[in-house]
Parts: structure tokens; C-alpha cells; sequence
């Protein structure tokens, strides 16, 4: 579904991503994982179009993307969570997934119906798929930092996307926030058919949810694959798990 070949970004001199490769079957969870600053988010930013790689190219469901601007990444069915929850604070929680839905029906208001009372069916239905429905009328600021990721997740789901890219999905979560968000990945992984690839500091999660899992070092892809390839690869164990812990 996803591919990633020899991709590379600089930062004036300074060479972020080089050369990395990513491969994703439809339906797969994959794990990008790597020591602190090994390139793991400049990745994503390319595969979702905030950066355009300066070599290489990324190819989804045989169509280079690597040119094309976000929102028609989005478009063709890529949606993005960022490591700080990116939602609209003042508005209810329904209205933040309102907003995505309403977005890729590309509506707004219509003469007849104002926004507001548009989309009420498909944004319960996604509310209730992540556990939220009964926190629609809350104010998305007052939102636990767990569940503040969760909307995060149901609002990439207003995209109706194919693939979700999530950019570390536990990030300052306890251990049960951790758990459930990650047990609700999985589920809509298996339930909705969607395909996941995502960043993660926690190796226990990575290598009891991943199915496959790409390791970066210093910008390049160490390897890729099943989660027992990966943990007795030698050149990992040098990099990254006997190393520093990801970031």
C-alpha cells in the first residue's frame, strides 16, 4: 500500500533522513522505531506531505505522492496524528469530530441545514468507535491528556482515511491510558480495515502490537521486519535497544 524508497531530507547541513526505506501492506500495524533523533518524524512529515523529500519518493497504492501538497495526501486517504494532540481546545468534543467529517464531505452549511446539524449520524458512529460518545457535549480542553489523543485519533478518522500515521499515540500517557490506547488501535486495525503505521517509545508496545517494524538509525533504515527478526538483529541491539530510549 505504502511505499518508501531511499528517501532523504537536509536541514541546511544538516542530513536528517538518508536515504530510508518503509514498506506497508494494506491492513498491516507497523513500527517505525529508532534512538532519539534518528529521523523518525521528518519520515512521517514526508510520507504526509508537510516536507517534500529532497531525494527518493513515496508511492501509495502505486501513485507518487511525494509531490503532492497534505491536504491532497489526505485526500487520497492518509490521515495524521501529530506528538502533541492537535484539537480545537474550545470547541465540544462532538464538534471537533464534526469538523474533520464535515471536511471530507468538503461541506460546510447548506441553505436548507446549518453545519451544526449536519453529519450528526457518522460522528456519533465514529465517537462511539473510540470510546468518546459519552463525552460528545464536553469541552475538548477539559479532556484528560488520554483521551485529548483519542479525539486526536477520531478526528483522523473524519478523513474516512485508509491509513493512519501516528506520530508517538502514547506520548505521556500512565500505563493503563497507554494500554487502552493501544488495545483501541488494534481493534480499529482489525475492525475497520484500517492500516497503521506508527512511532512509539515503548518497546513492549511496539513488540506486542507491530506486525512489522522498521528501525532507524542516523537516518537510514537499519531493517525491517517481524518483530522477532528485529529483536535479534544485532545491529538494532548496538543502535537502539541497548542504547538511549526513543523520543
Amino acid at each position: 500500500m505504502l511505499q518508501v524508497e531511499k528517501v532523504s531530507k537536509s536541514f541546511d547541513k544538516f542530513l536528517a533522513v538518508n536515504g530510508a526505506d518503509l514498506l506497508v501492506g494494506k491492513g498491516q500495524l507497523v513500527a517505525v522505531i529508532g534512538p532519539n533523533g534518528a529521523g523518525k518524524t521528518t519520515l512521517f512529515n514526508m510520507i504526509t506531505g508537510q516536507l517534500k523529500p529532497d531525494r527518493g519518493r513515496v508511492v501509495l497504492n502505486g501513485e507518487e505522492i511525494s509531490t503532492l501538497a497534505t491536504h491532497e495526501i489526505c485526500r487520497r486517504g492518509i490521515a495524521r496524528s501529530f506528538q502533541i494532540a492537535n484539537i480545537f481546545h474550545r470547541l465540544t468534543v462532538f464538534r471537533n469530530v464534526q469538523v474533520s467529517v464535515l471536511s471530507e464531505q468538503r461541506k460546510s452549511s447548506n441553505i436548507v441545514r446549518p453545519a451544526h446539524a449536519m453529519a450528526v449520524e457518522e460522528t456519533n458512529r465514529i465517537l462511539k468507535s473510540v470510546g468518546l460518545l459519552d463525552k460528545a457535549d464536553h469541552v475538548a480542553g477539559s479532556l484528560s491528556h488520554g483521551d485529548q489523543r483519542i479525539l486526536e485519533i477520531a478526528i483522523a478518522l473524519g478523513n474516512q482515511p485508509q491509513m493512519l500515521v501516528l506520530d508517538e499515540p502514547t506520548a505521556g500517557m500512565s500505563p493503563d491510558e497507554t494500554q487502552a490506547t493501544m488495545t483501541l488501535i488494534k481493534r480499529l486495525a482489525e475492525t475497520q480495515g484500517l492500516t497503521i503505521v506508527f512511532c512509539e517509545h515503548d518497546m513492549d508496545v511496539v513488540f506486542n502490537t507491530a506486525q512489522s517494524i522498521m528501525v532507524m538509525h542516523y537516518g537510514k533504515t537499519i531493517i525491517q521486519g517481524k518483530p522477532e527478526e528485529v529483536r535479534e538483529n544485532r545491529a538494532v541491539q548496538e543502535a537502539y535497544l541497548g542504547g538511549e530510549e526513543d523520543a
